[in-house]
């Protein structure tokens, strides 16, 4: 904490304005979580009452054609679109923006 007397360093304020941000952008992403996971449609059921993709005749013939790298592929991209929809959408947000702030926050550390 600087005195009366001295005027801040550029790293102190730099820092401030860097933990500044990190607290910007913790409010406005939990917060928008938050605005989502409310405003997320509840999830129904697919018309047919199973998913097609995920029975074992289909999972057999994906591992026929493409070994199990092409089965472990679907999934992971099966996954990573599942992030992107109602309450999940909400957890990735919420995720990020934990994340960004803390790599704001170690930035403003460093500066001084």
């Amino acid at each position: 904490m600087p005195s009366a007397g001295r005027p801040l360093s550029v790293g102190a304020t730099t820092g401030r304005r860097l933990r500044f941000v990190a607290a910007a952008i913790l409010v406005v992403g939990l917060t928008s979580a938050i605005w989502i996971y409310l405003a997320a449609a509840p999830v129904t059921g697919d018309t047919l009452g199973y998913n097609a993709e995920e029975s074992k005749q289909y999972l057999r013939t994906m591992e026929l054609y493409g070994g199990k790298a092409n089965v472990l592929a679907a999934e992971l991209r099966q996954w990573f679109e599942g992030l992107w929809h109602g309450t999940r959408l909400a957890y990735t947000v919420a995720c990020a923006s934990v994340l960004l702030a803390g790599i704001f926050w170690f930035a403003a550390a460093s500066e001084e």
